[in-house]
């Protein structure tokens, strides 16, 4: 455990409030120069399907019903996006909000403490993500044959993911306002 307090210190020793705002640039940029393109090109594939990625639960039938649906080339571009686009997306909302909540936290909580293990939520976020592609994508991948254990595996990991990337989120506007009283207080 005190490795993984390890990281969180490490993290918010160096989240700066210019490292916070060019993390910011990059996540904001990738939202609106790359995530539109693919979700056109998943909607290609997919259609009313659905994707796993953006569902918070799903049962594994279900994941088999999106497989079936997409069909051969949308299996295959499902699994390059998950090896290509979705390797570098869990990156740029990861470094984003840790150096955020780690620098807003480090601030909220000068004499240290307990929240400031917080800035790890996005990174918890980003591991249940690629755990998450690895499952799906290789279920998908594999359709027609049955996957056992990854298909209920995957939603589980989509949860956990979700759940973590929504925590962030939500936790962020917090530790903001609390660092903005800490610092109003100190002057």
């Amino acid at each position: 455990m005190a490795r993984i307090w390890g990281v969180s210190d490490w993290l918010g020793e160096r989240s700066t409030g210019r490292l916070a705002l060019v993390t910011l640039a990059l996540f904001v940029g990738f939202m609106v120069l790359v995530l539109p393109d693919q979700a056109r090109r998943a909607a290609q594939y997919a259609g009313a399907a659905g994707s796993p990625d953006g569902s918070l639960w799903y049962a594994p039938a279900e994941l088999y019903r999106m497989a079936e649906a997409y069909g051969p080339a949308g299996r295959q571009a499902y699994v390059i996006a998950r090896f290509t686009f979705d390797l570098v997306w869990p990156m740029a909302y990861t470094l984003f909000l840790s150096v955020a909540l780690g620098w807003a936290l480090w601030r909220a909580t000068p004499g240290g403490g307990r929240w400031r293990r917080l800035n790890l939520l996005p990174v918890a976020g980003a591991a249940f993500d690629y755990c998450e592609n690895i499952a799906a994508a290789t279920v998908i991948g594999r359709y027609p044959a049955v996957t056992p254990v990854l298909d209920h595996l995957a939603p589980v990991w989509t949860a956990l993911k979700w759940s973590c990337i929504y925590a962030s989120f939500a936790v962020l506007p917090a530790a903001l306002v609390a660092a903005l009283i800490v610092s109003v207080r100190r002057r």
